[in-house]
């Protein structure tokens, strides 16, 4: 079947459900709480301790990320996150009574994490990713929340989304939230040790790994069965990979230093954190403690091995432009990355055996060759070292062989990328 085809077949049942969903689902209204509690409610969320603790909790949920806009007030909302459906603005997370939190009770704030519903029981957007803070315990709620109520509040609307229909019927959610939500706080395995728990916790909950790690349907929905197996990230076309450390897994062969590492300075000795993720370990994981960087890298040693259809090796035929790949990797990346992709330690990223050059995709690298390369500038590695943009300097055809070079060569045997993707790629907004 064509993609047309199929996309016209699921805006077709998106309609319907919408419609069926409008005639069903009205909005409530806003359940005030009594004045005594409000006031009980408020005396405790003024606890110093519980507001540092929500602090740290907001780092680790990397809050600040969705609901800042560039160069806007901290947690006051604007920034718009693309989705495949269209745009999504996030909203106004500071206590300003009329355009963000400041009216919300704690009961309103513990509905729309671990339910994801607004004041009103509206459904959320899942761009919000309520999927994964459903599982935050009551009491880490309690204590974003104190911690959001004590900013300084900012008188900033929310934006209107900028979806299309039938994406922009809210109500339509039920349908997506029917087949691919189920609210649930995370429960420990006794069979496992603190530490493991404390870190499955973190990476399936707060710290939402799975949003970006793990492939989406068409409808936007996570496949259960691959989790943490790797995925495009929608509409950034960046390749988010396995995090798996056991055979078959993208981080296979990453001691637990390793990770702890990346996740702490953005590099470590098997790789540098650059495009999403150097975001990410800059405004959040270089801010965790050692114990919690200890606990998500034990918990991630410890994913199964993947079965034989996610660890089979793609077929290995070398591109026909290999010896012009050869040619232009010894004129443009041999001097740092070095002749054989064996990299500086500690400020130049191997290649050889690298997880990211070795993906099933060749997006991140072909990114990286286009955008450059930049690592994140961390408390224990300030002055990171970053690779240049070539996207002026060479053409599609040229991206195609250099990137195919260094996906095929060495130990490398990955497949690979043709020049019609490098020009998609080329023009794929940056943000």
């Amino acid at each position: 079947m064509k993609r047309g085809r199929r996309s016209g077949i699921l805006i077709l049942a998106l309609s319907g459900a919408a419609l069926l969903a409008w005639w069903l689902f009205v909005p409530g209204r806003v359940h005030q709480a009594p004045a005594a509690q409000l006031e009980a409610e408020a005396a405790k969320l003024r606890d110093p301790a519980l507001v540092a603790r929500g602090e740290y909790l907001a780092t680790v949920g990397d809050c600040a990320a969705c609901h800042t806009e560039r160069g806007g007030q901290r947690y006051a909302g604007g920034r718009s996150l693309a989705t495949p459906f269209g745009d999504v603005p996030a909203p106004n997370i500071t206590p300003d009574a009329e355009t963000g939190i400041g009216q919300w009770s704690f009961g309103d704030f513990w509905q729309a994490l671990h339910e994801g519903k607004g004041r009103r029981g509206e459904p959320l957007y899942p761009v919000f990713s309520y999927t994964s803070f459903t599982r935050v315990t009551r009491d880490d709620a309690l204590a974003i929340f104190a911690y959001l109520k004590s900013l300084p509040p900012v008188h900033q609307p929310d934006r209107e989304p900028g979806l299309a229909f039938p994406y922009s019927v809210r109500s339509s959610l039920l349908a997506w939230r029917a087949l691919y939500f189920k609210p649930g706080v995370y429960r420990p395995d006794p069979a496992r040790s603190p530490e493991w728990n404390r870190g499955a916790y973190l990476v399936q909950g707060l710290g939402h790994c799975n949003e970006c790690h793990t492939t989406r349907n068409a409808w936007g929905g996570m496949d259960p069965d691959r989790h943490l197996a790797g995925g495009t990230i929608p509409a950034l076309d960046w390749y988010a990979p396995d995090l798996g450390a056991q055979p078959g897994g993208g981080l296979a062969g990453w001691s637990r230093r390793d990770i702890v590492d990346l996740l702490k300075t953005g590099r470590s000795a098997r790789g540098v954190a650059f495009g999403p993720m150097a975001d990410v370990v800059r405004n959040s994981t270089q801010h965790m403690s050692d114990a919690d960087l200890q606990a998500v890298a034990a918990y991630l040693q410890a994913l199964p091995a993947r079965g034989p259809a996610a660890a089979a090796p793609v077929a290995f035929v070398q591109a026909a432009s290999h010896a012009q790949g050869g040619e232009l990797y010894a004129r443009q990346c041999a001097a740092c990355h070095g002749k054989h992709g064996e990299g500086v330690p500690g400020i130049y990223p191997p290649l050889d055996g690298n997880g990211s050059i070795n993906g099933p995709t060749a997006t991140n690298a072909v990114r990286s060759v286009l955008l450059g390369g930049f690592a994140p500038a961390t408390a224990g590695n300030p002055r990171p070292y970053s690779m240049p943009p070539f996207a002026q300097q060479l053409s599609d055809d040229e991206v195609a062989a250099v990137v195919n070079y260094i996906r095929q060569s060495w130990s490398n045997r990955a497949s690979a990328v043709r020049p019609a993707e490098v020009g998609r790629l080329r023009h794929t907004p940056v943000d």
